[in-house]
Formats: structure tokens, C-alpha cells, sequence
């Protein structure tokens, strides 16, 4: 089989070139930016590459948001780096992207982490209501973002999560608009939010850290998790919802720091 075509990443990176490379990807609606306040903890110790996937931030827009696709932008930037192999660490989208490169290239991965992301389809109900809030959104007659966050309330009733997507407001000119392409999110979203593999498994040291307040990880997932990834731990930040990273990044980067510096790695 082929792989699908690639789309060159934006990407910043952090910390010195010579030190262990650690990939941060960001999930649905993200970008880089989302890891800024944990990005500068892990460079003390690691060569971080924080890129911006395809979609999303300043990365190229294509029509296809398959998982393969996704796999395919990552090991092209890895290559484009001269990096054979990395750490991989993927909140919820971000997640699943980076358990697929694990499961479709094991030989370019050290380690691998995944924050709040199990390897199942999701129902995608709730993503659909809110690019379809975002599309009706008549962006022609915003003065200002508060008229945006305002307009977003009654479809998105979570002022956090509003404030996330309007990270994705920009002015270009005199005008708003999305950076994000949401007519293609739209189309693609049930590839987004599936899952599928044709039984691979990834075998190097594995960390699947949830949020004790997030419903994205539960007990039914963990027989799936030891089937794919044999060498899985899960840690649960109890106090946590979905947002890990941004809810608590200390003991975040400590739980990752910990678990990249003390895991083994296979033979």
C-alpha cells in the first residue's frame, strides 16, 4: 500500500539539537501554540519539534484528514529533520495520530505518550455541532471577538472551550475569518473521530495518561490498550479534565519526564 501524500508542517522547536527529539502534537482545533506552556519544561531535557498538523495553525490545508495522511506529514517532517527516531507524545487527535505512526512505523518511535486518547472511534455529535455553530457564525458583522464569544454561547455553552476556538479568529485585513478550513473538518470529521487498524501492534514503552474528570478514557478501553500497545501504563491525573497540559503542566511534564527517562526501551 502507498502512503498517502504528504503536506510539509509548520513547526517551532526548542531546547538543543543534539538532545533526545520529542514530537508534541495538538489536538482537534489546535495548533503548536497549545503546548507553549509545557514546551519549555520538557526542552530543558529533550529537542522538542512542535508542529502545527495539516489543517490546523499555519500547516498547509488538504482536502484528506485521514489518519494515514497524518502519520505520513509526521515521518516526512522527521525526515526533513534527519531524525531516524523520536519520542512521539499526542494529546486527543494529536493522540491518535501519534499512536497510528507507532502502530504504522514502530521503527521511527523510542517512546510514545498519549494524554486523554484511546484507541476507538468517538461519537462525533458534538464536533459536528460545533463546526456547524463556527460555519453560521456571520463573521461579516463581528466587531470584535467578544461579539464572536457571544454569538458561539448558546451552541457552545463552555466559555473555555469557545475561547479555544476562537484562538482560530483571525483578521486578515479588515475582515474575520477561520484559519481553520471548516468545511473540510466537516467533511472528514468521521475519519477524525473513527478509529481502525488492521491489527498491528506497537511494542516500545508506552504511557497513556487520562484525566480522572474526562470521559475520553475509561476502564472498557484498557482491554484495546493491552492488545495494541503490550507495554502500556496509565496514569491518571485525578484532579483533571481533557486539557492535561493546560490543567496542570507541572505534574503533567513531571509524569512524561519520569516516565522518558526511566522506561526501557525493547532490545
Amino acid at each position: 500500500m502507498s502512503m498517502p501524500e504528504a503536506v510539509a508542517l509548520q513547526f517551532q522547536q526548542h531546547g538543543e539539537p543534539d538532545s533526545e527529539p520529542l514530537m508534541l502534537l495538538h489536538g482537534l482545533y489546535g495548533s503548536g501554540s497549545n503546548w507553549a506552556r509545557i514546551a519549555p519544561t520538557l526542552a530543558e531535557r529533550f529537542r522538542v519539534i512542535v508542529p502545527d498538523l495539516r489543517n490546523h495553525g499555519v500547516s498547509p490545508h488538504h482536502a484528506e484528514m485521514s489518519y494515514p495522511a497524518m502519520v505520513a506529514d509526521v515521518l516526512a517532517l522527521l525526515d526533513l529533520l534527519d531524525i531516524e527516531r523520536a519520542h512521539i507524545l499526542g494529546h486527543s487527535m494529536g493522540g491518535k495520530v501519534a499512536m497510528h505512526c507507532a502502530l504504522q512505523a514502530e521503527h521511527r518511535l523510542r517512546r510514545l505518550i498519549i494524554a486523554d486518547m484511546a484507541p476507538r472511534a468517538y461519537d462525533g455529535v458534538e464536533h459536528q455541532s460545533i463546526i456547524d455553530a463556527m460555519r453560521q457564525l456571520d463573521l461579516t458583522t463581528l466587531k470584535s471577538r467578544r461579539d464572536a464569544d457571544q454569538a458561539l454561547a448558546a451552541a457552545v455553552p463552555v466559555q473555555a472551550v469557545r475561547q479555544f476556538l476562537l484562538t482560530n479568529l483571525q483578521r486578515r485585513d479588515k475582515d474575520w475569518c477561520w484559519r481553520l478550513p471548516l468545511a473540510t473538518l466537516r467533511d472528514q470529521l468521521a475519519a477524525i473521530v473513527g478509529w481502525s487498524t488492521a491489527g498491528e501492534s506497537f511494542d516500545g514503552p508506552t504511557l497513556f495518561l487520562h484525566g480522572g474528570r474526562s470521559d475520553y478514557l475509561g476502564p472498557g478501553d484498557q482491554a484495546a490498550i493491552e492488545t495494541l500497545f503490550p507495554r502500556a501504563r496509565l496514569r491518571c491525573m485525578e484532579n483533571c479534565g481533557h486539557w492535561l497540559h493546560v490543567e496542570d503542566p507541572t505534574t503533567f511534564g513531571e509524569e512524561v519526564i519520569h516516565f522518558l527517562e526511566n522506561s526501557v526501551e525493547s532490545g
